[in-house]
């Protein structure tokens, strides 16, 4: 397909581009800062690595930020520690997505009724979730949306500036230049699947986390289940995916990274299609992974469904 072998350079040419901006996690302290002078600077804590990473963005060098969950650790039913509850208690600042994403929030944070939360997806739109035990309560995922991205920067913006007035001008240049970074990938990423025919705009996945992405780039989503849950990959679900993909002749299907893919394969070898590729969504890949950081996330899963879609991929 015309244009598409230099997707990549191109899309890395803009993360570059937001890079010089807003100078990526590990770059962010001086370098001649002391670990002693790190763990003075107030901690925020975030629920899971994708928040970590905005947060960090936005933070640059005058907040400490870390990550509850570690990278490729499931977040829907994530089992806190005592140790948890130790970083939860040295925190200044807990932001946390909402939505329901963090089922065991509650009882986290009960334990913790000093350190101040936001709640990140305040202001965003919720979609709906339209199957299984879950139906009507808001889709979660919403940071799978550039758009929605945004409102999350901004929240992130106004806490820090509340936590740390001192830093308002830091941290508001430091949105601002994150904020375009994630603007210029978000019109990339249109213009490279604009060019997919109206029998390849399908996104199928195990979990049902692509709805706010498929509703901004115009995308078919067709899912096993609808969120991370004890139970996904039933037979009913498999039965229905694999009649989907065999109907509309869609020829590639993905799992995510922090589930097994098994129920997905099976879908790919009975309906005919490929199984294209692992895509990152509720956590990113630890260092000198294939999604590091947001950005590179939202780049990397386009990436893998267009070249899937297209036949570019190998099984």
């Amino acid at each position: 397909m015309k244009g598409m072998a230099g997707l990549r350079w191109v899309l890395v040419g803009v993360l570059l581009v937001g890079g010089c901006a807003a100078p990526p996690p590990q770059s962010s302290a001086p370098v001649a800062e002391t670990q002693t002078e790190a763990q003075e600077r107030p901690l925020v804590l975030t629920t899971f690595t994708v928040l970590a990473d905005m947060a960090q963005q936005v933070a640059g060098d005058r907040l400490r930020v870390e990550s509850l969950i570690k990278p490729g650790a499931e977040v829907h039913g994530y089992e806190f520690t005592p140790s948890d509850l130790v970083r939860g208690q040295q925190a200044a600042l807990i932001l946390e997505n909402g939505l329901g994403l963090e089922r065991w929030g509650d009882r986290f944070y009960n334990s913790l009724p000093n350190v101040p939360r936001v709640t990140l997806t305040a202001g965003v739109v919720p979609m709906p979730i339209t199957a299984d035990a879950y139906r009507g309560k808001p889709n979660p995922h919403a940071w799978m949306s550039p758009q929605n991205a945004l409102i999350y920067i901004e929240n992130i913006r106004k806490a820090f500036t509340e936590l740390d007035p001192a830093g308002a001008a830091t941290y508001a240049a430091n949105a601002a230049a994150y904020k375009a970074a994630i603007q210029a990938l978000d019109q990339q990423l249109r213009q490279a699947l604009a060019v997919l025919p109206a029998n390849q705009r399908y996104i199928v996945t195990c979990e049902g986390a692509f709805s706010y992405l498929a509703r901004d780039y115009e995308l078919q989503e067709v899912y096993l289940w609808p969120v991370n849950a004890d139970q996904q990959g039933t037979p009913q679900q498999m039965a229905q995916a694999i009649a989907t993909v065999r109907a509309q002749k869609i020829p590639a299907v993905f799992c995510e990274s922090t589930v097994n893919p098994a129920p997905q394969q099976q879908v790919a070898r009975e309906s005919g299609a490929t199984f294209a590729g692992i895509f990152y969504v509720d956590s990113l890949s630890p260092p000198g992974g294939n999604a590091p950081t947001y950005l590179e996330l939202l780049r990397y899963n386009i990436d893998t469904l267009l070249n899937g879609l297209t036949g570019k991929n190998t099984p």
